[in-house]
């Protein structure tokens, strides 16, 4: 299932991505899709990562090193 949104571009890259379009004779909105496909994976590692480090600054959340971990998985030879 596919869902309709819209977006609001600067004209910049609007006008890049008109370009892009034209000359590969795809749509706007192929471009777009593919952009949000890949980059999402990326913003997602970019603003969980920043969630995960303030809860580690602020207590919430604690660090364990590999060694303890592989030593509780049972990895350790």
């Amino acid at each position: 299932m596919v869902v309709a949104t819209s977006i609001e571009l600067d004209p910049t890259i609007e006008a890049r991505l008109d370009q892009l379009a034209q000359s590969t004779g795809r749509s706007k909105a192929f471009f777009l899709q593919e952009l949000i496909a890949y980059g999402m994976d990326d913003l997602e590692d970019l603003y969980l990562a920043g969630l995960e480090l303030e809860r580690l600054q602020s207590g919430e959340s604690t660090a364990r090193s590999l060694d303890d971990v592989s030593a509780e998985l049972g990895l350790v030879d």
